[in-house]
C-alpha cells in the first residue's frame, strides 16, 4: 500500500481501490495467449490518420490537427471521450521514440447493441491507429470464466507509467495495464458477437482486448456528495504528480468539482491513507458548466467546454472560480484534455460524427 506523504486536510469524497483482477487475467490469457502488450500492438496498427490542412480554420486556438479513417468519422455507434498521451506515460515523452495517443470511445448502442468503452492507440509518427476493446474477465464459483464488456461513459483517461486509468463518472475510474493488451484471433468480421464460447472469444469485432485490472471506487462520508468523476487528467510535473478529475454539470444546481488526488511516481498508483482510501489533495468547487476536460498547464487550470453538435467549443483559463472564456478556441464537441509539455501544446478530441478530430492548441494562445 502507499501512503500518502501528508494526510490531506480534505474531508467528503474518498476513493478505495477493489482487488486486482490476477486470477482473471491469467485465465483471459489461457484462452488467448500471451499478452501482445502495447509493443505488439503497436506493430499491427490497421486504419490511417489524415492531417488536417488547415488547422486554425478548426479553432482559433488550434494548431495541430488529426481526422479518423472516413467509418470512424462518421460512426454513430461509438463517441470519442477522453485522450492522453505518451508525454503523460513517459519522462521521455514518446514510448520506443513513438509519439502515441491514446483516446477512449463509449458505446452508444443505437443498434440495440451496447458494446461497452474501448481505447484507441494512435502513432502519430506513422498516422496509424487501432481499436482496443475494454473487458471485465469473471470467473465464477465453478472457476468458469466469462466475459463482460466494460460499460462506463469513458469520459476521460489518463496514461500514467504503464496504466491507463479510465474516467467511471459515478462509480469513480477503472484501471487497466498496457502489458495485458491481448490479441483475439480472427473476430474483425463478428461485429455483434461477444463472449467466450469454448476456445473462441468474439470482441464485437476488435481484433484487441484490455482486461480491467481494479476500480477506483467513488464514495463519500456522511453528509457529502460523492464526486462524479467525468473526465480525468495528468500533472505530471507537480509535487508530488497528481491526477485531476472533475464533474461535468448541465444543469445550474448541480456541482462543478474540481479534485486533485496525489500519485506515488513510483507506482502511478493513487496515495492512499491509513485507513486504505484515497482522498484529494485539494477540492475546488469554481468549475464552469458543462466542463468536458480539464488540464493544469503553465499553472493554471484550462478547461474545455462544449458549445453543441454546430457551434465551435471554448476554453475557460484561470484559476477555480476566476476562470476566463476563450470562446471559439476548439472546434464542436470538445472533450477530454491533455498537455504536452515540451510542445507546449493541450490536445483534445471532439465527439460528433463528421465533425471529429484530434487537435492540438497552442497554450500561449490561451493565455493571452
Amino acid at each position: 500500500m502507499t501512503t500518502a506523504s501528508e494526510p490531506p486536510d480534505v474531508v467528503g469524497v474518498h476513493l478505495r481501490r477493489t482487488d486486482e483482477n490476477v486470477r482473471e487475467i491469467a485465465a483471459l490469457a489461457e484462452v488467448l495467449g500471451e499478452p501482445a502488450g502495447l509493443d505488439g500492438l503497436l506493430d499491427d496498427l490497421k486504419w490511417d490518420l489524415r492531417r488536417s490542412r488547415a488547422p486554425r480554420l478548426l479553432g482559433r486556438a488550434v494548431r495541430e490537427a488529426y481526422r479518423w479513417d472516413s467509418y470512424d468519422e462518421r460512426d454513430v455507434q461509438w463517441y470519442p471521450q477522453g485522450i492522453s498521451t505518451s508525454a503523460d506515460a513517459s519522462d521521455t515523452e514518446d514510448i520506443a521514440g513513438r509519439r502515441v495517443l491514446v483516446t477512449t470511445w463509449y458505446s452508444t448502442g443505437r443498434d440495440g447493441v451496447k458494446r461497452g468503452s474501448r481505447v484507441s492507440v494512435v502513432d502519430l509518427d506513422s498516422r496509424r491507429y487501432r481499436h482496443v476493446l475494454l473487458v471485465v474477465p469473471v470467473l465464477d464459483e465453478s472457476g468458469a470464466l466469462t466475459l463482460r464488456p466494460m460499460s462506463i461513459h469513458a469520459g476521460g483517461i489518463v496514461w500514467a507509467g504503464p496504466y491507463l486509468h479510465v474516467a467511471a463518472t459515478a462509480r469513480g475510474f477503472v484501471t487497466a495495464r498496457v502489458d495485458d493488451i491481448m490479441r483475439v484471433p480472427g473476430d474483425e468480421d463478428h461485429q455483434d458477437r461477444f463472449g467466450i464460447e469454448g476456445a473462441t472469444l468474439h470482441s464485437y469485432g476488435h481484433r484487441y482486448v484490455l482486461p480491467v485490472r481494479f476500480t477506483y471506487r467513488a464514495s463519500a462520508d456522511e453528509g457529502h456528495e460523492k464526486l462524479r468523476y467525468s473526465f480525468m487528467s495528468l500533472d505530471r510535473h507537480s509535487d508530488p504528480p497528481a491526477l485531476v478529475a472533475g464533474e461535468y454539470a448541465l444543469h445550474r444546481d448541480a456541482t462543478r468539482r474540481l479534485a486533485r488526488y496525489e500519485l506515488d511516481p513510483e507506482t502511478w498508483q493513487l496515495a492512499t491513507g491509513e485507513d486504505g482510501s484515497s482522498r484529494p489533495l485539494a477540492v475546488d468547487d469554481g468549475g464552469v458548466r458543462q466542463m468536458q476536460g480539464a488540464v493544469m498547464a503553465g499553472g493554471r487550470y484550462h478547461v474545455s467546454v462544449s458549445r453543441g453538435r454546430l457551434t465551435p467549443g471554448s476554453v475557460w483559463s484561470g484559476r477555480p472560480g476566476s476562470m476566463r472564456e476563450r470562446r471559439w478556441a476548439l472546434p464542436m464537441g470538445p472533450e477530454d484534455l491533455s498537455y504536452w509539455p515540451s510542445t507546449d501544446r493541450i490536445w483534445s478530441v471532439t465527439e460528433h460524427p463528421r465533425r471529429r478530430w484530434i487537435v492540438a492548441m497552442d497554450r500561449r494562445w490561451l493565455d493571452r
